[in-house]
């Protein structure tokens, strides 16, 4: 499916070239018409990113956050510095129907599989950031890019699938926020290896033929943000090239 994307600092609706700050688009301050007109088109899950908490867990959006996912119906997935178990009660509290966890996940898996446990693997997506070497290792980043962990995408995977994995979002960071295209053959990969887990493609994605491309590569979603701030093309003819060719 084509999962529509919206990344929030201060109710501004904003995209973040290959996560820095400093290098920021503002689209706007018109967070939910956005939402809702993509929900007219057809889009069944939207993703949300609260960058204002990413950044201080004490700013996070929650009152803008429950507004924007009160005025929707379909399910939201929502991400952005999750640190703690009090922020994902937040989130699912404020109508999120799956809670984004990257570097958290990967800094602190213990907790992290306690809240598999407790609220259930549907409810939580694994955002796993990839930088991958001339060896072809697949790196995960964290901190919001700004350090590479010393774990693959791979050991992360292992570690929660005797949690229920079900959801991955996985970003190849050298293609993120650039509309070059998405790296196909990554999501080949880990598709054909874990064909019990729902991947979401992110990043890269800058016209309907690099939705097209990943249509035999085993993803069940695929995240599309700035193509759509830009109109690049609609949600309706996203879903129509995923669904058709």
């Amino acid at each position: 499916m084509i999962i529509p994307a919206l990344d929030l600092i201060d109710g501004n609706v904003v995209r973040l070239h290959q996560g820095d700050y400093d290098q920021k688009r503002d689209y706007g301050s018109d967070p939910l018409p956005r939402l809702q007109d993509y929900q007219l088109q057809g889009a069944q899950v939207l993703h949300l990113v609260d960058l204002t908490g990413a950044k201080d867990p004490a700013a996070r959006q929650i009152p803008l956050l429950r507004k924007l996912l009160a005025g929707v119906s379909v399910p939201v997935q929502v991400g952005g510095g999750i640190r703690n178990e009090q922020d994902v009660s937040a989130l699912l509290e404020a109508g999120a129907s799956r809670v984004v966890i990257g570097s958290t996940a990967v800094k602190q898996p213990e907790m992290v599989q306690e809240w598999f446990k407790r609220y259930g693997a549907d409810a939580m997506v694994l955002a796993l950031d990839v930088r991958i070497d001339a060896a072809g290792n697949k790196h995960v980043a964290i901190s919001g890019w700004q350090e590479n962990s010393n774990t693959t995408l791979e050991q992360v995977v292992e570690q929660y699938l005797p949690f229920g994995l079900k959801h991955v979002l996985c970003t190849d960071i050298s293609r993120d926020g650039t509309l070059a295209g998405s790296n196909v053959a990554l999501y080949r990969e880990v598709c054909q290896r874990y064909p019990q887990i729902a991947f979401q493609a992110s990043g890269g994605i800058g016209n309907l033929d690099d939705i097209a491309q990943l249509r035999g590569s085993g993803v069940n979603g695929v995240i599309v943000g700035r193509a759509l701030l830009e109109n690049k093309f609609s949600v309706e003819e996203a879903i129509a090239c995923w669904q058709n060719g």
